[in-house]
């Protein structure tokens, strides 16, 4: 096979439309376009997001996108119920040990962001807990069950 050989699929492509070709080709006079009006004329579509003239939506809409505090502080989140799944009673709580039982992500064992726990879940268990932040109900409950917070 050579490359002269080759030749599209039949009915693969189809015949250029020559319009403008008088009466009898079927397309001649107006080339099917119709009368008068605005696709009537060379150039004649407006572009995406033209409302006839009415002011468009992409402009009515509100255009600042808000506010970004560039002293945000994200936090890795565990509730105390992670901790009562994960952790037997008497353990010690840290972000190294929270990272080696995959409770929050790491790289190389090491947490990618600080500690947070969180009061959601119960905690039966005496654990000595130390991480970055504890929340109020969070601390609570470990001191309830017998624990310690550092």
């Amino acid at each position: 096979m050579e490359l002269h050989d080759l030749f599209p699929a039949p009915g693969s492509t189809k015949e250029r439309k020559r319009v403008g070709r008088g009466p009898g080709s079927g397309k001649g006079k107006t080339c099917g376009r119709g009368q008068d009006g605005q696709g009537s004329r060379a150039g004649g579509t407006k572009g995406p997001g033209f409302e006839g003239g009415q002011l468009p939506l992409y402009m009515r809409l509100p255009k600042l996108g808000g506010f970004t505090n560039i002293n945000r502080q994200e936090y890795a989140v565990v509730n105390v119920g992670r901790l009562e799944e994960l952790f037997e009673a008497g353990d010690v709580v840290t972000p190294d040990s929270l990272a080696a039982k995959g409770a929050v992500k790491s790289t190389g064992g090491v947490p990618k962001l600080p500690v947070k726990i969180l009061g959601n879940g119960e905690l039966t268990k005496a654990l000595k807990v130390s991480v970055d932040k504890i929340s109020a109900s969070a601390g609570e409950k470990i001191k309830k069950a017998g624990g310690t917070v550092e």
